[in-house]
């Protein structure tokens, strides 16, 4: 019987260290464009005027290396100084409902985070829906980026920081502190503090309402003038 070919170790062992130098090449990749992208995150929140432990928990890099960001590449964010704020974060809950226009910002808000798979299902017997995206990733954080930023385009002027709205999506998520009812007028829903039972009519109708009742006094004021110099001319 003729005997097969022979394999030649040189060839085999070359090939297994082309191998292995091709995976650490794709692992070296996957970790620099990882790192790319923690560090592409936390400069768009540092340009929300983010606060490090925010940063740090969204995108995983060190206090030092989020300082070393903010050092070097704040000035190249925005034309206006970014401001770095220190100190606690917000944790008033009543700030998001102390009068009709911060309600109406939040309630907005808080339809950008649905629209953009933030906020996490009611928990049931029956739901097995998961939140689209996992928390403290870096595509987590990306999406809430995106959410503010839509926020921020729909309104002229917000009054809601950065550090708000991550406070708003947490007490969305964790405490049933604020949640969504539907108002008996328009069938919108929005944010409304579980303590408060007492109002049944959302902001925007609120808002509809004095704009309209401004619109009256403007039509009213020339015809109280005509009729003053009507007086004064009799």
């Amino acid at each position: 019987m003729s005997a097969g070919p022979r394999s030649d170790p040189y060839k085999n062992s070359q090939l297994d260290n082309n191998n292995e130098q091709a995976v650490r090449m794709d692992l070296s990749t996957d970790s620099y464009a990882h790192l790319r992208r923690q560090q592409e995150l936390a400069l768009r929140m540092i340009r929300h005027e983010a606060r490090t432990c925010t940063i740090r928990e969204c995108t995983g890099l060190t206090d030092d290396r989020i300082r070393r960001l903010f050092r070097v590449h704040a000035h190249e964010l925005s034309s206006d100084p970014v401001k770095r704020h220190r100190g606690k974060s917000p944790r008033q809950i009543a700030y998001f409902v102390r009068n009709t226009r911060s309600q109406f910002e939040s309630s907005l808000l808080a339809s950008a985070f649905a629209a953009f798979g933030l906020l996490h299902p009611k928990r049931g017997p029956g739901s097995e829906k998961r939140p689209a995206v996992k928390p403290g990733t870096v595509e987590f954080g990306r999406m809430f980026c995106d959410a503010y930023e839509t926020h921020q385009q729909l309104l002229n002027h917000t009054t809601l920081s950065f550090e708000h709205a991550w406070f708003l999506l947490s007490l969305l998520n964790r405490s049933g502190d604020l949640h969504a009812v539907r108002c008996r007028r328009c069938d919108s829903y929005y944010l409304r503090d579980k303590f408060n039972i007492c109002r049944d009519t959302c902001p925007t109708c609120r808002l509809r309402r004095a704009r309209i009742r401004c619109a009256g006094l403007r039509r009213r004021r020339p015809c109280s003038r005509v009729r003053s110099r009507a007086m004064r001319a009799d």
